[in-house]
């Protein structure tokens, strides 16, 4: 006669399920549970789970994947587990509306350590994971995340828009992400730090090269933003200029752990194997590199590379700014973690160490970029779309204009005409004309060397053309 299941155990692999809005299949959720735990018994409990319409399948056969049943509506469920003053406490975040799921995580990381279960790195909470196939994000909060992050250059060079943005970004991101390590500097300090040069007297010096650190790793995200991708290569540039000064050995800037590391009020041991740190370093961003969603993406660095600890110190910052990667590359809003509260962004990493579960970190996530994408939204209005059609031709009316003043000729449509370049479509070589004409209204010896044109030949030309 088969064991009878427990409650424990039933609930046991709907946490797990949980974990995964988008469903998990059998497999996948075998890796998760104890060693002894076998396929035959895990599927008595998902039919049992199914018969109480506690789960529900997708898809069917070896694909079929398991996901929570939407029976309880969030504010019931909401009520019903902040009952006590402390847990009430605890969802209760300015600004922020924490899912159920995030209150419970919260509700649990918040205990003292002594009544929190010590753990190690969970192998599995990474083998779980499939690119483009498993997502932290739900699709609908991808698409919202989508449609507050569009800006006006996505379909130009990347990182066009950081670069538009990138004097208010430096500030933004650099006093952010350093507040939550603590950092005392003010915005009003950080931007006369970073626009002038001017330190802040009240603050320790360890305070300054912090933001200065954040200054110089967000230039080289933006400046190398074709070149720089989810790789060892840039993750680690990005500790070497996060940690350069800060580190109590210097040859440990820029360079894996070789060393075992402690969490700070936490239960989570890291992994202390030099080899294995560096094998599962360049496994995660290869992951993370395979997957196609930026923000996906973006999640699952600050998911992972936390977790994993690849560095002596600095690794939360190296997360928060390699995040930024997909979206600066994507042409996105940035993620600038302004206004999220220190307190809730540990206790959102905790849930990561202890509990291998990502939901409160995902509450952070989507609050903070809602945030950064309402702090662009004047920006991205006030930035001229581009003129596509001027962008498509810059070669050729560079070229036509060149040739009309290196020949001296005037300026009518006649000589346009002749000097058209072959590469200009039938259809749109009136258009063309008129940008050739508007084009020579407002040039003057200080621009035109944009067409390649040299001020003393503009001035011969201009002089000649009286």
């Amino acid at each position: 006669m088969p064991k009878k299941i427990t409650q424990q155990e039933l609930d046991q692999v709907c946490s797990l399920i949980a974990r995964h809005p988008e469903g998990v299949g059998v497999d996948a959720l075998l890796t998760l549970m104890s060693s002894n735990t076998s396929r035959r018994t895990l599927q008595r409990r998902l039919s049992t789970l199914m018969q109480d319409q506690r789960i529900v399948s997708i898809g069917k056969g070896p694909a079929t994947r398991y996901s929570l049943a939407k029976t309880i509506a969030p504010e019931i469920a909401t009520n019903h587990l902040i009952q006590s003053p402390r847990a009430a406490y605890l969802a209760h975040i300015p600004g922020i509306t924490l899912s159920v799921e995030g209150i419970e995580i919260r509700t649990q990381v918040s205990l003292p350590r002594e009544k929190r279960t010590p753990v190690g790195y969970n192998m599995a909470f990474l083998e779980s994971y499939y690119p483009n196939y498993t997502f932290y994000l739900p699709e609908s909060l991808r698409t919202q995340l989508h449609s507050m992050g569009r800006s006006p250059t996505q379909q130009t060079q990347a990182g066009t828009f950081a670069r538009d943005i990138l004097s208010r970004l430096l500030i933004d991101l650099s006093w952010a992400s350093s507040k939550l390590e603590g950092n005392t500097y003010s915005w009003l300090d950080t931007e006369r730090l970073i626009a002038h040069g001017q330190a802040a007297d009240d603050k320790d010096a360890l305070e300054t090269q912090m933001i200065l650190n954040h200054k110089a790793a967000i230039e080289y995200l933006v400046h190398n933003s074709e070149q720089v991708g989810i790789n060892p290569d840039t993750v680690i540039a990005l500790h070497a200029l996060l940690a350069d000064g800060l580190m109590t050995d210097p040859l440990t800037v820029g360079r894996l752990r070789n060393c075992p590391v402690g969490i700070g009020g936490s239960v989570y041991q890291p992994l202390t194997v030099p080899q294995s740190i560096e094998e599962l370093f360049g496994i995660v961003l290869q992951m993370a590199d395979e997957i196609e969603d930026p923000f996906e993406q973006s999640f699952f660095l600050m998911v992972h590379l936390p977790y994993l600890q690849p560095f002596e110190d600095v690794n939360k910052r190296v997360s928060r700014l390699a995040a930024n990667i997909p979206l600066i590359r994507h042409n996105l809003c940035p993620l600038t973690f302004l206004d999220v509260p220190q307190q809730l962004y540990v206790d959102a990493l905790l849930g990561v160490y202890e509990l291998n579960r990502i939901e409160l970190l995902r509450d952070v996530y989507f609050a903070a970029y809602h945030r950064s994408s309402q702090q662009y939204a004047a920006t991205r209005r006030e930035m001229a779309q581009p003129d596509t059609f001027r962008m498509r031709y810059r070669q050729a009316l560079a070229e036509i204009i060149r040739n009309i003043i290196q020949e001296n000729l005037a300026v009518n449509e006649n000589t346009i005409r002749q000097h058209l370049p072959e590469s200009i479509a039938e259809t749109d070589r009136p258009r063309f004309m008129t940008l050739v004409n508007e084009e020579f209204k407002s040039l003057h010896a200080g621009n035109a060397i944009r067409f390649g044109v040299r001020p003393l030949v503009f001035e011969g030309w201009k002089g000649r053309m009286g």
